[in-house]
């Protein structure tokens, strides 16, 4: 399984999101700092979910980070998050 399909899984069943986006940044930044050549290094995660409803931005950051475990700093070099909750 690709890093990226098991983030949608991981992100699926910990939000039961409205919508979700894992977008895979990684042939923009070949040869760059933090590109393994795995061609899985950089991601983009676009998340709405009820979860996020009445957390700070910093937040939903720091439980989708929480949610993905060791694959943000680890297998994955960068991670850019856009969390909502319906209606933002």
């Amino acid at each position: 399984m690709s890093v990226q399909q098991e983030m949608t899984e991981i992100l699926d069943r910990a939000f039961a999101p409205t919508r979700l986006d894992v977008i895979n940044d990684s042939a923009k930044h070949s040869g760059h700092s933090g590109d393994d050549g795995s061609g899985e290094s950089h991601f983009t995660i676009l998340i709405e979910s009820e979860a996020f409803a009445g957390q700070s931005r910093l937040e939903r950051q720091r439980m989708v980070n929480k949610s993905l475990g060791d694959i943000p700093g680890n297998r994955v070099h960068a991670l850019a998050i856009k969390a909502t909750a319906p209606g933002e």
